[in-house]
Formats: C-alpha cells, sequence, structure tokens
C-alpha cells in the first residue's frame, strides 16, 4: 500500500474510533482539560486529532515489515544520532527514556535499521494471538524484546551488560510500588525502571521520541545524556532521577498533544496507596 493511502485511512479510521469509543473518547477528554488548562472544546479538538494520530500508528505497526535499511530515510529522520552512538561506545548499554508518544515501535525501527542494538521490555497483551503477532513484526525490524512476567529483569541486565539499547516506556501507571511524582498536574505513580537500571548498570539515560511531522512521516528527537547522580542516599536518588526523567517526558507531551494516549489510564493509583517502605521496588546493587 502506498504510504500516503495509510496515512488517509489512517484519518478515517481514527474519526471513526473518536465517535464510537465513547468511554475512551469522554476519559481522554476529562484527563486533558485539567493537564493542559484547556477549555472543553478545545481538549475535544486535540483528542479527536490524537486518535487520528492512534490510528495511523497502528496502521504503521501493520506497515513495519516495509521498512529497511535503504528506505528508512523516506520515512524517519533522526536529530542526533550520534548522541546513541557516542553513549553505546561507552560500554555499558544505554537506557533509553520514551513513552507511548507518536509511532513508538517505529522509535526502536529508527536504531536497529542503522546498526544499533536494541532491546525492550513488553507488556504481553490480553489475546496471546495478538501478542505473537506484535512480536513478529517487532522481529520484522530486529527488535529482541523482553515479555514482563517472565525472567525480563535478568534478561534486560544482561542486555545492557553487552553494551546493547534497553527501552522504557515510563508513562505507565506504575502501581503502589511506584515513586509518586507531579505528572501533568496531578500526582501520578511513575516507574523507576530506568533509574534503577541506569544505576545498576552504569549506564547512561538517553531520552528518544518519535514525533509525527506534519506530512505524516517521522521525526526521531534524541536528547542530551542523563547520568545517575550517587549521593550515597539510594532511595533518595532514585527519586530524584526519575523526577527529573518525568518532567522531560512531561514537556514532549505538552508540546506535542496530539500524538499522547490521553486515554491510558496513568493516574489510576491513588498516592494513598503507596507502598510505605521505600520509592523503589527494586533493589539497587552496590558499584561494581
Amino acid at each position: 500500500m502506498p504510504y500516503d493511502l495509510l496515512l488517509f485511512l489512517g484519518r478515517i479510521l481514527g474519526n471513526l474510533y473518536y465517535l464510537l469509543i465513547k468511554k475512551e473518547r469522554e476519559r481522554a477528554v476529562s484527563q486533558m482539560m485539567p493537564a493542559l488548562q484547556i477549555s472543553e472544546e478545545e481538549a475535544r479538538k486535540l483528542v479527536r486529532e490524537s486518535f487520528v494520530n492512534l490510528a495511523r500508528n497502528v496502521l504503521d505497526i501493520l506497515y513495519m515489515p516495509n521498512l529497511n535499511e535503504e528506505n528508512l530515510h523516506e520515512y524517519i529522520e533522526i536529530d542526533h544520532l550520534e548522541r546513541m552512538q557516542e553513549a553505546i561506545a561507552e560500554g555499558h548499554g544505554v537506557v533509553v527514556l520514551t513513552g507511548h508518544v507518536g509511532t513508538w515501535e517505529w522509535l526502536s525501527a529508527a536504531f536497529t535499521l542503522n546498526g544499533l542494538p536494541v532491546t525492550a521490555i513488553a507488556k504481553p497483551q490480553p489475546n496471546q494471538q495478538y501478542t505473537d503477532l506484535l512480536n513478529d513484526l517487532r522481529a520484522t525490524i530486529h527488535v529482541e524484546i523482553f515479555s514482563r512476567g517472565t525472567s525480563e529483569l535478568l534478561a534486560a541486565g544482561r542486555a545492557l551488560k553487552k553494551g546493547k539499547i534497553l527501552g522504557f516506556l515510563a508513562d505507565q501507571d506504575a502501581g503502589p510500588g511506584g515513586a509518586f511524582i507531579e505528572f501533568l498536574g496531578k500526582t501520578a505513580s511513575t516507574p523507576m525502571g530506568p533509574a534503577v537500571f541506569s544505576n545498576k548498570f552504569h549506564s547512561p539515560v538517553l531520552p528518544a521520541f518519535i514525533l509525527r511531522r506534519p506530512d505524516g512521516r517521522h521525526r526521531v528527537v534524541i536528547g542530551e545524556v542523563l547520568r545517575y547522580e550517587d549521593t550515597g542516599d539510594t532511595d533518595r536518588d532514585l527519586y530524584e532521577f526519575t523526577r527529573k526523567m518525568t518532567k522531560i517526558l512531561e514537556q514532549v507531551i505538552r508540546e506535542n498533544p496530539t500524538q499522547w494516549i490521553w486515554f491510558q489510564k496513568r493516574w489510576n493509583t491513588a498516592p494513598d496507596q503507596q507502598k510505605k517502605n521505600k520509592h523503589h521496588t527494586v533493589k539497587a546493587s552496590k558499584k561494581e
């Protein structure tokens, strides 16, 4: 299928989804208004466009087998790829901070099809057949997936030790064991994985996001390297590093509101559900 036709179909399907899926639509509007401090009318316009982007993202995932090293530049431009290459060269792997922004599955393609090894921890889908299909599509762009709920933490650690990229979608509700940090104006349980792995394996962290351009193609933005700062108070250090990374993710969403999934249950865990022991549930090791 010509890619421009795919984009056209995505707009039709996205508008249809917006009209039919009332529960998700209304949740998205109700969460966007206070987060961006905008009117209901403006929120509905932005949410409708976000549904169009989501539909295009789904079609993009199905389109992944068409991507290769030769044609990647036709679909994706990359800002500061050298930052990723320099971080990889340090030899401690790279933790990538990203979120459900744009066609995040294509973010991996931007790296793997430039010869960089990418791994990620993925949550299995409710339908096993869909999970298998998605993993097969990821395999076409050479991404190594560790399924959540298995021995994924050990596998992810080994990947970093081998100098690979480990991607984290850090914008999901982390449950009672997360770090409770303000996110888009409201306290949210935040995953601490990027901070924990950066500390444990001395890996640099690179913010990286894929954004859809006005012409429907994509632009990958790689931020400046972030490093875990060890003051001797591991619990506090992990929390502060996570807070710093959350601010970066929040800023990307504010600047690109139509490219985030606003109906996800990001604030599902209330602050009073927080575990009372420590901010992190994965114990960091001593310096190796």
